[in-house]
Protein backbone atom coordinates (compact mmCIF):
# COMPACT_ATOMS: atom_id res chain seq x y z
CA UNK A 1 0.00 0.00 0.00
CA UNK A 2 1.36 3.45 -1.06
CA UNK A 3 1.01 6.81 0.20
CA UNK A 4 2.20 9.92 -1.52
CA UNK A 5 3.71 13.31 -0.49
CA UNK A 6 2.04 16.71 -0.65
CA UNK A 7 1.81 17.43 -4.19
CA UNK A 8 2.25 13.76 -5.37
CA UNK A 9 -0.46 11.79 -6.75
CA UNK A 10 -0.49 7.82 -7.14
CA UNK A 11 1.53 7.84 -10.21
CA UNK A 12 4.13 9.01 -8.20
CA UNK A 13 4.92 5.50 -7.35
CA UNK A 14 4.49 4.13 -11.14
CA UNK A 15 8.76 3.56 -11.29
CA UNK A 16 8.65 1.60 -8.27
CA UNK A 17 5.54 -0.41 -8.81
CA UNK A 18 6.92 -1.47 -12.18
CA UNK A 19 9.97 -2.53 -10.12
CA UNK A 20 7.84 -4.67 -8.45
CA UNK A 21 6.23 -7.16 -10.55
CA UNK A 22 4.44 -9.84 -9.20
CA UNK A 23 3.52 -8.28 -5.85
CA UNK A 24 -0.33 -7.08 -5.20
CA UNK A 25 -0.23 -3.16 -5.10
CA UNK A 26 -2.96 -0.52 -4.11
CA UNK A 27 -1.73 3.55 -4.85
CA UNK A 28 -4.15 6.27 -3.50
CA UNK A 29 -4.94 9.10 -4.53
CA UNK A 30 -4.98 11.27 -1.01
CA UNK A 31 -8.52 13.34 -0.02
CA UNK A 32 -8.37 16.34 -2.11
CA UNK A 33 -5.73 15.40 -4.55
CA UNK A 34 -5.84 14.19 -8.23
CA UNK A 35 -8.75 11.43 -8.78
CA UNK A 36 -9.67 12.22 -5.20
CA UNK A 37 -9.52 16.29 -5.30
CA UNK A 38 -13.73 16.55 -5.69
CA UNK A 39 -13.75 15.43 -2.14
CA UNK A 40 -14.47 17.26 0.63
CA UNK A 41 -12.71 18.05 3.27
CA UNK A 42 -11.18 17.85 6.33
CA UNK A 43 -8.27 17.09 5.15
CA UNK A 44 -6.23 16.16 7.80
CA UNK A 45 -3.96 13.33 8.83
CA UNK A 46 -6.34 11.73 10.81
CA UNK A 47 -8.51 11.87 7.81
CA UNK A 48 -6.02 10.91 6.14
CA UNK A 49 -5.46 7.53 7.73
CA UNK A 50 -8.73 6.63 7.99
CA UNK A 51 -9.21 7.32 4.52
CA UNK A 52 -6.60 4.80 3.92
CA UNK A 53 -7.83 1.92 6.36
CA UNK A 54 -11.15 2.46 5.02
CA UNK A 55 -9.54 1.56 1.08
CA UNK A 56 -7.76 -1.30 2.94
CA UNK A 57 -11.00 -2.74 3.94
CA UNK A 58 -13.12 -2.36 1.08
CA UNK A 59 -10.32 -3.71 -0.26
CA UNK A 60 -10.38 -7.27 2.05
CA UNK A 61 -6.62 -6.63 2.57
CA UNK A 62 -5.63 -8.86 5.34
CA UNK A 63 -1.61 -8.74 4.91
CA UNK A 64 0.37 -5.73 4.07
CA UNK A 65 2.85 -3.91 4.23
CA UNK A 66 2.56 0.32 4.25
CA UNK A 67 4.62 2.53 2.08
CA UNK A 68 4.54 6.06 3.00
CA UNK A 69 6.68 8.72 1.68
CA UNK A 70 6.78 12.58 2.79
CA UNK A 71 2.90 13.60 4.18
CA UNK A 72 2.38 10.05 3.21
CA UNK A 73 4.82 8.84 6.01
CA UNK A 74 3.49 10.56 8.71
CA UNK A 75 -0.20 9.37 8.23
CA UNK A 76 1.54 5.84 7.51
CA UNK A 77 2.89 6.55 11.15
CA UNK A 78 -0.72 7.39 12.70
CA UNK A 79 -2.08 4.24 11.17
CA UNK A 80 1.13 2.00 12.56
CA UNK A 81 0.45 3.38 14.98
CA UNK A 82 -3.09 1.91 15.44
CA UNK A 83 -1.91 -1.52 15.30
CA UNK A 84 -3.60 -2.92 12.78
CA UNK A 85 -4.03 -7.13 12.81
CA UNK A 86 -3.02 -7.25 8.57
CA UNK A 87 -0.14 -4.67 8.88
CA UNK A 88 3.47 -6.67 8.84
CA UNK A 89 5.55 -3.76 8.28
CA UNK A 90 6.13 -0.05 7.46
CA UNK A 91 8.81 1.76 4.89
CA UNK A 92 9.02 5.66 5.22
CA UNK A 93 10.55 7.81 2.41
CA UNK A 94 11.72 10.84 3.34
CA UNK A 95 9.24 10.75 5.82
CA UNK A 96 7.97 13.86 7.83
CA UNK A 97 9.09 13.27 11.33
CA UNK A 98 7.13 12.70 14.43
CA UNK A 99 8.26 15.39 16.44
CA UNK A 100 8.84 18.40 13.76
CA UNK A 101 11.86 20.55 13.57
CA UNK A 102 12.73 23.73 15.10
CA UNK A 103 12.63 25.37 11.60
CA UNK A 104 8.66 24.72 11.49
CA UNK A 105 7.61 27.49 12.41
CA UNK A 106 3.83 29.38 11.48
CA UNK A 107 6.11 31.47 8.93
CA UNK A 108 7.57 28.41 7.55
CA UNK A 109 4.10 27.00 7.24
CA UNK A 110 2.32 30.57 5.41
CA UNK A 111 5.72 30.60 3.13
CA UNK A 112 5.15 26.98 2.33
CA UNK A 113 1.86 26.97 1.84
CA UNK A 114 2.18 29.02 -1.38
CA UNK A 115 4.75 26.83 -3.07
CA UNK A 116 2.46 25.34 -5.39
CA UNK A 117 0.31 28.31 -5.76
CA UNK A 118 1.09 28.21 -10.03
CA UNK A 119 3.14 26.09 -12.25
CA UNK A 120 6.22 28.34 -12.25
CA UNK A 121 6.37 28.02 -8.30
CA UNK A 122 5.90 24.41 -8.74
CA UNK A 123 8.60 24.53 -11.02
CA UNK A 124 11.04 26.13 -8.69
CA UNK A 125 10.70 24.23 -6.09
CA UNK A 126 11.20 20.95 -7.86
CA UNK A 127 14.27 21.82 -9.31
CA UNK A 128 15.79 24.50 -6.33
CA UNK A 129 14.23 22.43 -3.34
CA UNK A 130 12.64 19.11 -4.45
CA UNK A 131 15.20 17.14 -6.31
CA UNK A 132 19.07 16.66 -6.24
CA UNK A 133 18.88 15.03 -9.53
CA UNK A 134 17.97 15.44 -13.17
CA UNK A 135 14.72 14.37 -14.08
CA UNK A 136 13.20 13.33 -17.96
CA UNK A 137 10.73 16.27 -19.08
CA UNK A 138 7.66 14.12 -18.54
CA UNK A 139 8.11 13.34 -15.06
CA UNK A 140 9.31 16.99 -14.49
CA UNK A 141 5.79 17.97 -16.32
CA UNK A 142 3.95 15.40 -14.47
CA UNK A 143 5.16 16.60 -10.76
CA UNK A 144 3.78 20.36 -12.01
CA UNK A 145 0.51 18.86 -12.95
CA UNK A 146 -0.24 16.90 -9.60
CA UNK A 147 1.08 19.49 -7.26
CA UNK A 148 -1.02 21.91 -9.13
CA UNK A 149 -4.29 19.44 -8.97
CA UNK A 150 -4.86 19.47 -5.42
CA UNK A 151 -8.15 21.29 -4.34
CA UNK A 152 -7.05 24.83 -2.45
CA UNK A 153 -7.95 23.71 1.10
CA UNK A 154 -5.88 20.17 0.73
CA UNK A 155 -2.72 22.26 -0.36
CA UNK A 156 -2.78 24.24 2.38
CA UNK A 157 -3.67 21.70 5.28
CA UNK A 158 0.25 20.19 5.25
CA UNK A 159 1.76 23.31 5.78
CA UNK A 160 -0.43 25.67 8.25
CA UNK A 161 -1.41 22.26 10.11
CA UNK A 162 -0.15 19.20 9.47
CA UNK A 163 3.73 19.46 9.18
CA UNK A 164 3.97 20.79 12.35
CA UNK A 165 1.47 18.63 14.32
CA UNK A 166 4.02 16.59 16.70
CA UNK A 167 2.97 12.93 16.54
CA UNK A 168 5.84 10.97 18.65
CA UNK A 169 3.64 10.11 20.95
CA UNK A 170 1.26 7.75 19.17
CA UNK A 171 4.62 7.14 16.91
CA UNK A 172 5.85 5.56 19.74
CA UNK A 173 3.29 2.67 19.83
CA UNK A 174 4.35 1.66 16.66
CA UNK A 175 5.27 -2.21 16.94
CA UNK A 176 5.83 -4.20 13.43
CA UNK A 177 8.97 -3.65 11.70
CA UNK A 178 10.60 -0.65 10.36
CA UNK A 179 12.56 1.15 7.80
CA UNK A 180 12.98 4.65 7.30
CA UNK A 181 14.72 5.26 3.88
CA UNK A 182 15.97 8.85 3.83
CA UNK A 183 17.94 10.89 0.36
CA UNK A 184 21.42 11.94 1.12
CA UNK A 185 20.75 15.51 -0.05
CA UNK A 186 17.05 15.53 0.86
CA UNK A 187 16.49 19.47 1.82
CA UNK A 188 12.82 18.89 2.74
CA UNK A 189 13.48 16.14 5.04
CA UNK A 190 17.46 16.04 5.92
CA UNK A 191 18.98 12.73 7.04
CA UNK A 192 20.25 14.60 10.21
CA UNK A 193 16.39 15.90 10.78
CA UNK A 194 14.88 12.13 10.41
CA UNK A 195 17.84 10.88 13.23
CA UNK A 196 17.06 13.80 15.67
CA UNK A 197 13.45 13.95 15.00
CA UNK A 198 11.92 10.76 14.13
CA UNK A 199 14.57 7.59 14.78
CA UNK A 200 13.60 8.54 18.98
CA UNK A 201 10.45 7.96 18.36
CA UNK A 202 10.84 5.54 16.36
CA UNK A 203 12.05 1.99 18.62
CA UNK A 204 14.05 -0.09 16.52
CA UNK A 205 13.67 1.12 13.00
CA UNK A 206 16.26 0.31 10.77
CA UNK A 207 17.61 3.14 8.76
CA UNK A 208 19.45 3.71 5.75
CA UNK A 209 20.90 6.77 3.22
CA UNK A 210 20.03 6.74 -1.04
CA UNK A 211 23.75 8.68 -1.98
CA UNK A 212 22.86 11.69 -4.25
CA UNK A 213 19.21 11.66 -4.39
CA UNK A 214 16.94 14.65 -3.12
CA UNK A 215 13.72 14.63 -1.53
CA UNK A 216 11.27 12.87 -4.63
CA UNK A 217 12.91 9.42 -4.01
CA UNK A 218 10.35 7.38 -5.38
CA UNK A 219 11.11 9.39 -8.71
CA UNK A 220 14.74 9.97 -8.45
CA UNK A 221 16.08 6.69 -7.29
CA UNK A 222 13.02 4.65 -8.06
CA UNK A 223 15.29 1.07 -8.68
CA UNK A 224 17.56 1.85 -5.33
CA UNK A 225 13.80 2.03 -3.61
CA UNK A 226 12.73 -0.90 -5.02
CA UNK A 227 15.59 -2.64 -3.47
CA UNK A 228 15.42 -1.38 -0.03
CA UNK A 229 11.34 -2.48 0.01
CA UNK A 230 12.47 -6.15 -1.29
CA UNK A 231 14.92 -6.53 0.74
CA UNK A 232 13.25 -5.40 4.15
CA UNK A 233 10.30 -7.26 2.85
CA UNK A 234 11.04 -10.20 0.53
CA UNK A 235 8.53 -12.10 -1.08
CA UNK A 236 7.86 -15.72 0.11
Amino acid sequence: MFLHYWGGSARTWDLVVEGLAGRDIITVDFRGWSRSGGLPGPYTLRQLADDTLAVLADAGVADYLLVGHSLGGKVAQLIAATRPAALRGIVLVGPGPAKPPARITPAYGQALAHAYDSAESVADARDRILTATDLPEAVKARIVADSRGGADAARTEWPLRGIAEDICEHTRMISVPALVVAGENDQVEPVDVLVDNLMPCLTGADFMVIPKTGHLIPLEAPAELVDAITAFAPTD
